[in-house]
């Protein structure tokens, strides 16, 4: 017992907050970004698209009572139309965007990874975990990774 005991205090542990490290470090940040000037344009496209409903809404609640009946049924099929699109488009939107933030976060963990076995090479590590319960700040290398990934570009 006291043989395994000695052996577990000289075992080094680290730990990494993966979480921190997608939020934080300079890739994950230059990825966001990215993303959001990707998205922009159908951002601000789905925008005025809800507010077009909106305001088709605000126009056959107003005016329903007082249009002919032909007139209602074709504002009300317009709007139904359009907001079956706006859902079509929103659902695909939020796919694209998870799929492209998927594949930005994927290359952030790969050079995350790279620069973990880097420091746990260097730094003569034992074992290091990506997320816990619990860690006590004295082994969590977050920060040390986050540094890594600012001063080394992609790729390397």
């Amino acid at each position: 017992m006291i043989g395994s005991m000695a052996a577990a205090a000289e075992l080094k542990v680290g730990i990494v907050n993966t979480e921190r490290v997608f939020r934080d470090s300079a890739p994950a940040v230059r990825a966001q970004k990215k993303i959001e000037q990707e998205f922009a344009k159908r951002d601000q496209d789905m925008k005025r698209m809800a507010e077009q409903i909106r305001k088709l809404q605000e126009n056959l609640e107003k005016n329903s009572v007082t249009m002919a009946e032909p007139e209602r049924r074709v504002k009300e099929r317009e709007f139904s139309d359009l907001s079956k699109d706006f859902q079509r488009k929103q659902r695909e939107f939020g796919e694209d965007l998870n799929q492209r933030r998927n594949e930005e976060l994927a290359a952030v963990l790969e050079r995350a990874n790279r620069a973990i076995k880097s420091i746990a090479e260097a730094e003569k590590f034992d074992i290091i975990f990506q997320e816990a319960v619990y860690a006590s700040p004295r082994v969590d290398i977050t920060d040390k990774v986050i540094k890594a990934l600012e001063d080394k570009p992609a790729g390397k």
